[in-house]
């Protein structure tokens, strides 16, 4: 039957939803044609406003039909935007979400700028009038809180605004840690909680987990797809709330969790990779290392096998062919993919360092003391034959970011804290060792996350077939 549906439900549900997605369009559009920016910068009013809206939610109802969300269950009541200038909604588990926006009379949401030229969605985000960040500008950030503070902080002038705290999707078996924005502004704010009670749960789109072809194929194979959207009440900041946007988001977070009968933890993605924080640092739940020991053994890369003299001392800068030729692989193009395991530089080059230090840790014969000490000798430095050897901050930070996939800016205060900024001008070996052998938090994972697990002997190999090897799935929001 699932098999029956797949073939032939499937597929017409997804095109006529992608046409009733088109029709949307010009309804966008009515909205903000021929306004200036300045007039898109306050709430709009008016008869194109009431046609646009109303036409817009229609539409947006009846293309999550299509897909098979026949039922839309709300429980609680949602708060005036007068009590609750701000929503927040949570757990965040699949790009099938912004489905909760019909119960909440379409919020005002936060998005990239990058959006903005992606055909429909941009439309869509001009008519939402979004609050737009971009990744590539710093002081994006800095007018995006400015901005959900003037909206916060309105009287009702402008319609609520809706985050996704998590800020990217999750399993839904914990909440990952929230992030601030929505919080910053200090304002009272109710959270919302989605559900998917349904008896297969095919949305879920996650880390490691189904693509977005396939949870959308398997979605549109339902009969009939639920979700439930629940109002919780308005939660008040106290006066350390207020200041502390960061306390106020991991509270916001343990009541949701509550709620939902599921751990509120620290983890978070940086990027594409999740992280949970240790001490003052975030460190990657799974070593890069041990995902980089998977890839090759795919490609049936052995350790010590097909490895090349080592590479001259000094760090050079290696492309996606140089990298496969020097680990002896036959097909070049394979190598693409390695490279996401490692620093690029602008031009997607790596540091031929950390190549050398991670596979020596993936020969699986050293101890953690000579891999720290092996760390220590590819990225020191040396101004004269007299002076010690030394390890600067952007070295110590790259070593962290290896072997324990912490965010080169998480290792600046550490570094600080080791001694590394000092009349020396950097960590001596014994400081370096004593930090990552003997420290009561970061000395078992160095152990750890050094030695990865080897393949069960006798367990059969893939064969390389010549064929890229697929990145990790981006997970921006």
């Amino acid at each position: 039957m699932f098999y029956l549906l797949g073939a032939l439900l499937a597929p017409l549900r997804v095109a006529l939803a992608f046409i009733v997605l088109f029709l949307v369009w010009p309804f966008a559009l009515l909205q903000v044609v021929g306004l200036s920016e300045e007039k898109l910068k306050e709430p709009l009013k008016g008869w194109r406003n009431s046609i646009a809206h109303g036409s817009v939610y229609f539409l947006s109802r009846l293309m999550f039909f299509l897909l098979g969300f026949m039922r839309i269950r709300v429980r609680g009541r949602q708060a005036s935007r007068l009590e609750a200038p701000i929503l927040v909604a949570a757990p965040h588990s699949t790009f099938f979400d912004p489905i909760i926006l019909l119960p909440c009379d379409l919020p005002k949401v936060v998005s990239r700028t990058e959006n903005l030229h992606v055909p429909v969605i941009g439309a869509l985000l001009r008519f939402n009038q979004a609050i737009l960040v971009s990744r590539h500008d710093p002081a994006s950030r800095k007018k995006v809180v400015e901005e959900v503070k003037r909206r916060a902080t309105s009287r009702g002038k402008w319609p609520q605004v809706l985050f996704f705290p998590e800020g990217t999707c999750s399993n839904k078996k914990a909440l990952l840690k929230f992030k601030p924005g929505a919080f910053i502004a200090g304002v009272p704010i109710q959270p919302v909680l989605i559900r998917y009670p349904n008896s297969l749960d095919s949305t879920t789109w996650a880390w490691r987990g189904p693509g977005v072809l396939k949870v959308i194929w398997l979605t549109a194979s339902q009969l009939c797809t639920t979700v439930e959207v629940e109002f919780l009440p308005v939660y008040h900041p106290s006066a350390e709330e207020s200041t502390n946007p960061t306390l106020y988001a991991s509270n916001v977070q343990k009541t949701m969790a509550q709620a939902l009968s599921i751990p509120a933890t620290e983890c978070e993605f940086v990027g594409n990779l999740p992280v949970c924080a240790v001490g003052c640092l975030r460190v990657a739940l799974e070593p890069q290392l041990w995902e980089l020991s998977k890839a090759l053994r795919k490609m049936r890369w052995t350790p010590g096998g097909n490895l090349q003299p080592p590479l001259s001392n000094g760090p050079e800068r290696l492309g996606h062919q140089e990298l496969a030729r020097w680990l002896g692989l036959a097909h070049l193009e394979v190598a693409n993919g390695l490279h996401t395991f490692f620093q690029q530089d602008e031009e997607g080059r790596v540091d031929s360092r950390e190549v050398q230090l991670a596979l020596q840790a993936l020969e699986g014969t050293h101890s953690p003391k000579e891999l720290t000490q092996l760390a220590f000798q590819l990225f020191c430095e040396q101004q004269t034959e007299l002076e010690e050897p030394r390890l600067c901050q952007e070295a110590f930070c790259t070593i962290l970011r290896l072997v324990l996939g912490t965010p080169l800016a998480d290792g600046a205060e550490l570094y600080a804290t080791l001694g590394g900024i000092g009349i020396h001008g950097g960590l001596s070996i014994g400081q370096f060792q004593d930090f990552t052998l003997n420290h009561p938090d970061y000395a078992p994972l160095f152990t750890t996350y050094l030695c990865p697990p080897m393949p069960t002997r006798g367990a059969p190999i893939p064969h390389s077939n010549g064929s890229l090897l697929n990145p990790p799935k981006s997970k921006a929001d």
